[in-house]
């Protein structure tokens, strides 16, 4: 928000600037579904404090520009929805990132149907729940989340609950899959046998005019705000952010992620290569390993398969100098992809 306001005179008679704001509840702020044009807005209260009123009016102005929260969608049994495919949106808070050691301390999961162009349908389930881990959350954590060992003392998610609402997810997505994917496994095999899509890899954010693949810095540019690491509130605020388009011609997100999931992708080793070629691999584009996740450890690329040629003839004429050199290949569908090791 800027520091201009809009004058008197360009507000209705009955719009101020001191109903804009004085009236406005202290520790309120408007609760307009951010994407839903078929969700009329909300009516003026009983004091006649109208807060869509007072937002669209300081949008308008061009000085301002307003967050609405997200309101969760309602939910609708699967039967009822018109759209054949079934996602899920998952997400973990944990103890911390060491996905040997440390453990899940809440998971969100948000269940919707999609056509196969990747238009977005209905919710049809929520799944939300603590768990109480083997030893106290680190402060650090706490600081983070919001979550304390008092919230989620004597609490156990309930596996089978959590099972039954992903048995038939299409596609599990996650806004960070190489993080959310190795806990959830740890939670229960059932979702070690699905196919995994990432909406920060997977995605060309850049692209879209983000300027930043964080889901806050998403959902801000997007419009909305939400509750941040709270694990269901992630995933309705994970929903909108991947059901918005910048026009109406443009594809959403989640268009963009389907597609981007359904690719078969390389990835390619380069073991043993001299440290001084270090910046060559760099700029090529790979990274380092360090074998702490169950890869091997190696400079690496991940690359469609019609680049996989040029990236043999890359390690063979500029890092080995060896024609007949076949360097490590791992191919990755959804099924495999976002998994460690």
């Amino acid at each position: 928000m800027t520091d201009h306001s809009p004058s008197a005179s360009t507000l209705p008679a009955t719009l101020s600037q001191m109903t804009l704001f004085r009236e406005m509840p202290d520790s309120e702020f408007p609760t307009t579904k951010p994407f839903d044009k078929t969700t009329p807005p909300p009516k003026p209260n009983s004091d006649g404090w109208d807060p869509e009123a007072a937002a669209l009016r300081l949008e308008q102005s061009g000085d301002y520009r307003i967050l609405r929260r997200v309101v969760p969608r309602p939910i609708i049994p699967r039967s009822e929805s018109l759209f054949p495919n079934l996602a899920a949106l998952v997400d973990v808070e944990t103890t911390g990132f060491d996905h040997s050691r440390d453990e899940v301390i809440e998971i969100g999961a948000v269940t919707f149907t999609y056509d196969d162009a990747g238009v977005i349908g209905d919710v049809v389930g929520v799944y939300g729940s603590f768990q109480e881990p083997s030893f106290p959350i680190p402060p650090e954590i706490t600081r983070i989340t919001g979550i304390t060992d008092e919230m989620v003392s004597g609490h156990k998610i309930d596996t089978a609950a959590l099972d039954l609402i992903i048995a038939d997810a299409d596609l599990v997505i996650a806004h960070k899959a190489s993080f959310d994917r190795t806990f959830c496994e740890k939670l229960t095999p059932s979702f070690v046998r699905k196919p995994w899509a990432c909406s920060v890899e997977e995605i060309d954010w850049k692209e879209r005019g983000f300027e930043g693949s964080k889901l806050a810095y998403l959902a801000s540019q997007s419009g909305f705000f939400y509750l941040k690491h709270r694990a269901t509130s992630d995933c309705q605020a994970l929903l909108e952010v991947l059901d918005k388009s910048a026009d109406m011609d443009a594809q959403t997100p989640f268009a963009e992620l389907l597609r981007a999931s359904a690719r078969t992708r390389v990835r390619v080793y380069a073991q043993g290569t001299p440290f001084d070629l270090k910046e060559i691999l760099k700029a090529k584009g790979y990274r380092w390993s360090d074998g702490s996740d169950g890869r091997p450890k190696a400079w690496w690329i991940e690359v469609d398969e019609e680049a996989l040629e040029d990236q043999r003839c890359f390690l063979r004429t500029e890092i080995y100098r060896r024609s007949q050199l076949e360097p490590l290949t791992t191919r990755l569908t959804a099924f495999e992809r976002w998994r460690a090791g």
